[in-house]
């Protein structure tokens, strides 16, 4: 008996991700406001019963596309952050300017679709998934931010400087995966050296911001 559950629920589980790959290919060339039910039925082959198996409504399927497309990199952004958080001999934060970079670019290389949803439905027209974008991007802000008062350079800082400062590296990630979208291959290093320039403004900033306080 519970052999046959095993194979149940493992065919449920490949019917709802068939479901979030087909709206996420189909998402490609328009907003989710604007894709229907059928549509992404169709896509898969089930039947537009089958589809409220999985998902209450076309929103509900954008939330768990926005979980697919940002929960994965809470972690390897935190274990990035940890890892060049106090380098020795990078005092400029060159390390982590690098790596974080590096990482935007990978992430846009492997899952263009996930960030080019992100990207438009962030002022989208569905609410609740414009409400979890926002909440997973402040998930990611209050992560930095505790990684940040770990840190030498945070000493003095009160939270909410401290939370700014990681709402502005959050944006300029956001920002970056962006640019990188819509990059060809001649111009991607070019939105990268930028993006390294800017966060080291950012950078510059934290180290000297209580001495203007």
């Amino acid at each position: 008996m519970s052999h046959t559950l095993g194979i149940r629920q493992a065919q449920k589980q490949k019917t709802r991700q068939a479901l979030l790959d087909a709206a996420l290919q189909l998402l490609e060339e328009q907003s989710l406001s604007s894709l229907g039910l059928r549509e992404v039925t169709r896509a898969v082959g089930v039947a537009p019963t089958a589809f409220y198996r999985h998902f209450r409504d076309m929103a509900d399927l954008g939330v768990a596309l926005v979980e697919e497309a940002l929960s994965s990199l809470h972690t390897t952004l935190v274990a990035l952050l940890a890892a060049t958080g106090d380098s020795e001999g990078d005092d400029e934060g060159e390390e982590r300017i690098a790596a974080t970079v590096e990482l935007i670019v990978a992430y846009v290389r492997t899952h263009p679709a996930h960030v080019r949803f992100i990207a438009r439905e962030q002022h989208g027209g569905v609410q609740a998934v414009r409400s979890a974008i926002g909440d997973q991007l402040t998930l990611f802000a209050r992560e930095v931010k505790d990684q940040f008062a770990r840190e030498p350079e945070s000493a003095g800082w009160d939270e909410d400087d401290l939370l700014m400062l990681a709402r502005m590296y959050v944006d300029h990630m956001v920002m970056t995966a962006s640019a990188l979208l819509e990059a060809s291959p001649d111009t991607e290093e070019r939105v990268a050296a930028s993006a390294r320039r800017q966060l080291r403004l950012v950078s510059l900033g934290r180290r000297h911001w209580l001495d203007e306080r």
